[in-house]
């Protein structure tokens, strides 16, 4: 049956295509590449043809899924070999993008490259009028034929053969001369999924069980998460609409025993949405919580996470760094600053950001960080802990950003985190990378 969109969106339907066809995936994954390439974030491009489109079956869902992650971590190296195909660049987005995702699928499945090819080459006839049927033709087989040596070529550019602009490529050298290879690389591979046990609600021990009954094998991860062997949306897993565990990275269940929270302490989430850390404190402890988000339908995913998971806080929405204007006089315990960054260690589940982000960005995320931090310490209790918590690989945003603090406040101590002073996750096989740095406010 041809896809239509709904009619609650007004935007031309899609030409007819099969909705069950490759040709579909490769079109509707292109227009969301395509998007990426205008500015707009993945997500956002994701939950657009989902409005858009809601007739889309699972399975298609999966596909254009797959292939616009897919497309976005190799985007490097489609971004190459175009500039050798094309005699200039495209200026209609829709088929550039249908080029870039179909020579993604063409390179991680080349047992079914003539499929591919001839799919796309559908997908081209219903884009802009059919026009440029005849060129992604030509440039795909082009491809195909010229497979050995755009190869070579590709091994030679540092940007298409490790996946990420070259800028990025430098700043983590420098930053992790030992270890930058092995960061690249784990950036470039699908990320783990990994759950967080409710405390409140049910054992490691019963979650794994009733998991591997219903067919999803977990290891187990510290004293309450686990790791999915394998991957699964998360409305297959029996228990998570019962809130006995939710999806959180390995490393992000790292903060919020950190932050050392006990019975009857008065805790500010600073930087909540969507509250897995919220609720992981509220988990540790019976504490009162306020949840402080500047977007507030961000901070509504917060009110229905808690909601699920059997845990109450007070919600409020506002810029972390207007925060004295609303509590004035008031000081809490415990703060955590989970602040907006870079999200460098966690580009493998958010690709497009490699490519989004500019090298000048990093200093502007570290003025906003410095703005929030010294709002937040206006507001800590003294002798009041605060971790400072960022998902980014990036000194200025991280060790350099908590030492000037430090340097600024002679109230401020450091206190060590597994025997130093900071913490750093580099991404691996189990979690994402991550920063934490505990402050304490001197009596």
């Amino acid at each position: 049956m041809p896809l239509r969109p709904s009619r609650a969106v007004r935007k031309p339907a899609l030409p007819p295509l099969a909705e069950d066809s490759l040709a579909l995936a490769l079109s509707i994954a292109g227009e969301i590449v395509a998007g990426v390439i205008n500015g707009r974030s993945l997500n956002d491009g994701l939950a657009g043809v989902w409005r858009t489109y809601p007739e889309l079956s699972a399975a298609q869902r999966g596909a254009i899924m797959d292939l616009s992650y897919g497309c976005l971590r190799d985007y490097g190296r489609a971004s190459l070999v175009l500039s050798r195909l094309l005699q200039q660049p495209l200026t209609e987005t829709h088929t550039d993008g249908l080029l870039r995702v179909t020579l993604h699928r063409l390179e991680t499945r080349p047992d079914q490259a003539h499929t591919t090819v001839d799919q796309a080459v559908e997908a081209a006839a219903r884009i802009a009028g059919g026009g440029l049927k005849g060129l992604v033709n030509g440039v795909l087989r082009n491809a195909l034929r010229q497979k050995d040596s755009l190869a070579l070529t590709i091994k030679a550019d540092s940007e298409a053969s490790l996946r990420h602009p070259k800028w990025w490529i430098e700043r983590i050298r420098k930053t992790w001369p030992r270890e930058w290879a092995s960061i690249l690389e784990a950036n470039n591979q699908h990320p783990p999924m990994s759950l967080r046990v409710n405390r409140r609600r049910a054992t490691q021990r019963e979650v794994i069980e009733a998991l591997a009954e219903a067919g999803h094998p977990t290891r187990p991860l510290g004293e309450w998460g686990l790791r999915l062997e394998k991957p699964a949306p998360v409305a297959a897993l029996p228990g998570f609409n019962e809130g006995l565990f939710s999806v959180q990275d390995w490393g992000a269940q790292q903060a919020a025993p950190l932050l050392d929270v006990a019975d009857g302490m008065k805790v500010l989430d600073a930087c909540s949405a969507p509250g897995g850390k919220a609720a992981h404190i509220l988990e540790i402890a019976d504490c009162s919580l306020t949840a402080l988000d500047s977007d507030p339908l961000r901070l509504e995913r917060v009110r229905t996470n808690l909601d699920r998971l059997g845990l109450a806080a007070q919600l409020q929405s506002l810029d972390a760094r207007r925060i004295a204007d609303r509590w004035r006089g008031e000081r809490f315990d415990r703060i955590l600053a989970d602040v907006p960054c870079s999200a460098s260690g966690v580009v493998r589940r958010h690709p497009d950001i490699k490519w989004l982000r500019r090298a000048d960005d990093i200093g502007s995320f570290a003025t906003v960080q410095a703005e929030i931090l010294e709002a937040l310490w206006s507001v800590l209790a003294p002798g009041g802990k605060m971790l400072y918590v960022t998902c980014s690989l990036f000194s200025e945003e991280n060790s350099l950003q908590i030492a000037r603090f430090a340097a600024r406040h002679g109230d401020c101590t450091r206190v060590p985190l597994h025997g130093a002073l900071e913490r750093m996750l580099l991404p691996d096989a189990d979690h994402d990378g991550f920063f934490l740095s505990l402050l304490q406010k001197n009596t």
